[in-house]
């Protein structure tokens, strides 16, 4: 089979594959006004980790949405052994199936970018209340790299586009969005916070092929590692 990497996240059930992990969700969230009347869509939800997390701290109302049914499938597991009441749907970013004006809040953690960014983020905007936020962590292009080098990034991720911060503030502007804070956000190397490390759900068949996804995933990480970086966009 033509795996995927996102196959690959799918069958190994990782949960806060993001950026940051779990860890980097909690910090942010301290920063935000979230309430028990809060309604939040955890978009790229995986195996709802985040969302389980959210629903349990903040007690708020959280839906949450993948376009991949193996995912939703393993977090609706999560949420039915944790006993929490979250909304989970099979669905795409691109035409979110919620209505205008559904959420005070929408996160997507390193979502975004695998989608077509130009019919996402109106998506995100039409579905925000107003004075909504959305906080999104998202893979940029750090420094200009050859033709070849964007090619094999964006043929192994499946992006569709391969965006500067610079055309990110551009997207978000253009969906109508007054204010975009731009955070960089920096990897850690520390491996000893295991409270935050990535959990697993395994699908029951794993193939081979899967391992030499994601052991392709870590070589192009340190192979450009300077060019390609993060940002937490916050957008209101």
């Amino acid at each position: 089979m033509n795996y995927t990497y996102l196959d690959f996240l799918a069958l190994f059930g990782v949960g806060g594959a993001h950026p940051g992990g779990l860890k980097l969700t909690k910090q942010l969230l301290a920063e935000e006004k979230v309430t028990k009347q809060t309604s939040l869509l955890d978009v790229g939800c995986g195996t709802g980790q985040t969302s389980a997390y959210i629903a349990h701290h903040y007690g708020c109302r959280v839906h949450a949405l993948d376009c991949n049914e193996i995912m939703a499938e393993k977090a609706q597991q999560r949420f039915s052994t944790l006993k929490l009441p979250i909304d989970v749907k099979v669905g795409d970013t691109e035409s979110l199936p919620f209505p205008d004006a559904s959420f005070d809040m929408i996160l997507s953690e390193s979502v975004t970018s695998f989608t077509n960014i130009a019919a996402t983020i109106p998506e995100f905007k039409r579905t925000l209340r107003p004075n909504g936020v959305l906080l999104a962590i998202e893979t940029v292009l750090e420094q200009p790299i050859s033709d070849e080098e964007k090619h094999q990034i964006m043929t192994f991720y499946r992006f569709p586009q391969l965006f500067t911060e610079a055309e990110w503030h551009t997207s978000f502007i253009q969906a109508g969005f007054k204010q975009i804070e731009m955070t960089t956000y920096q990897p850690s190397t520390d491996q000893t916070d295991e409270q935050h490390a990535a959990d697993f759900t395994l699908s029951a068949d794993i193939d081979e092929e899967l391992i030499d996804i994601m052991e392709e995933h870590e070589e192009i990480t340190r192979r450009y590692e300077g060019k390609i970086g993060y940002r937490i966009f916050r957008c209101s």
